[in-house]
Parts: C-alpha cells; sequence; structure tokens
C-alpha cells in the first residue's frame, strides 16, 4: 500500500499568524520551528511512501527546503488542511492508495497513531476516512475546561458510536457531563490527523462548507454533513501526553510536556 503523508501549513492562520514558523524546545531537546518538528514526527510512522510540505507560503517554503523536506506549493484560497492535501495530492498526480494529513501544529503526535489510522481502513472497506481520538485523562480534561474557561479556542473533542463511527466534534467539551455526578461517558480528545482514501478527498474540495463546519471551524464536518462516514479510531497514548499548538500559550505547555519527557528518561531504573 501506498502512503502519501502531507503535513498542510499556511502561515496567515486568524489565531496564531506565523505559527509554523515558531521556535520551540521539542522532543528530544531539539530547538526548531514547529513545522519542522511536525516534519520529524512523520518521518518517525514506518511504511511511509512520500512526505510533502503543503504550504501557500514562500517564507514557509524555503525554511522546509532549508531542513530538508519536499514542498508542494498549494492554493491561498484552501479554506484549510483538508483542501490543501487535496490540491497537493492533484499536483502531484495521484498514484497513492492513501492519504494521511498530519497537521502542522502537532509535534508531539506519536507514529502509532498514524499506523493506527491506516490499520483501521485496511480493514473497513466501507469507512473514506479515520481520525484518531485518545480518552481523556484527568490531566487532559482539566487541560480541555481550562481553555474554554479561558475563552480560548483549544483542542477538540469527538462523540461516536459503538463501531466508532464519528457522531459530532466540537470546541465544546463533549458529552456534557454534570459536575455533581460520577462521569457517565469518558471524554475523548480529537487528534487532528487523517487518514483518507483518495477518491472522498478529492469528491471533498468540490463540496461547499456547511453551516456545521462554518460554525465549529471543523473541517471534518464537512464529511458529515454530506452523509460520509468518519470512522474515530481509539489510539492508546502508551505513557506518553499529546497536544497541539493551537494557541501561543501551548508553546510553553508543549515544552514542559517534552522537558518532563526528558527527565523521566534520565531518571535511573528502581531497583
Amino acid at each position: 500500500m501506498r502512503v502519501l503523508l502531507v503535513i498542510p501549513a499556511r502561515h496567515g492562520a486568524r489565531r496564531y499568524p506565523g505559527k509554523p514558523l515558531v521556535a520551540l524546545t521539542g522532543p528530544g531537546g531539539r530547538r526548531a520551528s514547529l513545522i519542522e518538528h511536525c516534519w520529524h514526527a512523520a518521518r518517525a510512522v514506518p511504511g511511509i511512501a512520500r512526505i510533502v510540505i503543503a504550504t501557500d507560503d514562500a517564507r514557509i517554503e524555503a525554511h522546509a527546503e532549508g531542513f530538508g523536506a519536499e514542498v508542494v506549493m498549494t492554493s491561498a484560497d484552501c479554506a484549510n488542511g483538508t483542501e490543501r492535501c487535496a490540491e497537493a495530492l492533484a499536483r502531484l498526480g495521484g498514484g497513492y492508495d492513501l492519504v494521511v494529513n498530519l497537521q502542522g501544529d502537532a509535534p508531539l503526535t506519536p507514529p502509532w497513531f498514524v499506523t493506527a489510522l491506516i490499520d483501521a481502513l485496511s480493514a473497513h472497506p466501507a469507512a473514506e476516512v479515520a481520525t484518531p481520538v485518545l480518552r481523556c485523562d484527568a490531566v487532559a480534561l482539566a487541560d480541555l475546561r481550562g481553555d474554554r474557561q479561558a475563552g480560548r479556542v483549544g483542542a477538540t473533542t469527538a462523540v461516536f458510536g459503538a463501531e466508532g463511527t464519528a457522531l459530532y466534534f466540537s470546541r465544546e467539551v463533549l458529552p456534557w457531563q454534570d459536575p455533581g455526578r460520577p462521569a457517565a461517558a469518558p471524554v475523548f480528545h480529537h487528534v487532528g490527523v487523517y487518514a483518507y482514501r483518495p477518491s472522498a478527498l478529492a469528491a471533498y474540495a468540490l463540496w461547499p462548507q456547511g453551516p456545521l463546519e462554518r460554525a465549529e471551524g471543523l473541517e471534518q464536518l464537512r464529511f458529515m454533513e454530506r452523509g460520509h462516514r468518519v470512522l474515530c479510531t481509539e489510539v492508546e497514548a502508551r505513557g506518553v501526553r499529546f497536544w497541539e499548538v493551537n494557541n501561543p500559550e501551548d508553546v510553553a505547555r508543549i515544552e514542559e510536556i517534552c522537558a518532563a519527557g526528558r527527565d523521566a528518561a534520565s531518571l535511573p531504573p528502581e531497583a
């Protein structure tokens, strides 16, 4: 199976302009731009035939080529990363069985999150799109709620049925839970990575945005508004913490997570 991995990146993000070029100390103590960290995360995924960064900005293009990445220039009219992936695939001429969208703001994406999506689409021929979800622990849930209480547009939550079919994605913390009662259902953090069948990606680029996508600012809702199945694949943290850079405040959060991981790795084994 030939898999194309695309890292969409734009400079003019409304909430955080210039985000792909922001420097941070990430995994392994490496000081680099956000987009370079994401590229290294992509290179750690086994079995990927080709990795490209898709952008419409010459500054990102020059920077990415400087650290050795292949770049595909796309239109400034792309409304989101999925549209940018669709254009990148078209410019490359196709020839791939699956396309993976690894967001350019998720440097902590472990390789098994991506391989889980590839395996999920292989096991479910009727599914056209797959995306990972991570069961929230107390820390992650507090971070989600903290962003909402502070008025920040932060991470996304996912609600899905017994067979993994997505029911909804939201910037709010869903499902709602009565704070005075024990949790009746877990909250799942939606990890912004997608695997698409090329036919679904090509169709997506032809559809206009729907009201739910516009309201939430979540690209995957376009599939759902058109009646196409999105498969939520639960992944395991395996002892690592995951977060994306949604706001400037998240840079320090990512650095803290990476520093804690390095500190834990440096501890001597227990006797």
